[in-house]
């Protein structure tokens, strides 16, 4: 009886263990260089974080509030700025910014929005924001 009470329990700690990494938020950050940051908040599940900075005085932060969206910022160079906030389902933000002095801000309020954009050079700034749902929009910078 206390074999079985035993396989009982483990088996239900295992099944919850495997639904709370199922439905578990992510984050991975990657920063090679000097005095780069990177931070954020999630609350809902299977949202994503990823973050890869190289370089020196990088900035990123993140904020999701809903279920299953996804943001990646790629920065390489010195002083630049990302920043993504979604709220809803299923949004997407991507930003990569090569040089120094960018600035973007992603900000997505509804479902499914994508939203993406590359700078390169030297002080470009982007902002955009999605409200609704199903939006996508794209841009790309080079500045100097």
């Amino acid at each position: 009886m206390i074999r079985h009470s035993l396989a009982a329990l483990l088996a239900t700690v295992i099944g919850f263990a495997a639904v709370g990494e199922a439905s578990a938020n992510d984050v991975r950050i990657d920063q090679y260089g000097w005095a780069n940051s990177a931070g954020g908040k999630q609350g809902g599940y299977r949202n994503r974080i990823r973050v890869h900075q190289d370089g020196r005085f990088n900035t990123m932060t993140g904020q999701q509030r809903g279920d299953r969206n996804l943001s990646a910022v790629g920065q390489q160079g010195s002083d630049n700025y990302g920043a993504t906030y979604q709220t809803g389902d299923r949004n997407q933000a991507g930003i990569g910014q090569f040089g120094s002095h960018h600035t973007t801000i992603l900000t997505q309020d509804g479902n499914g929005n994508i939203a993406a954009g590359v700078q390169v050079g030297r002080g470009c700034e982007a902002n955009v924001a999605q409200g609704g749902s199903g939006n996508v929009a794209a841009f790309v910078q080079a500045c100097d």
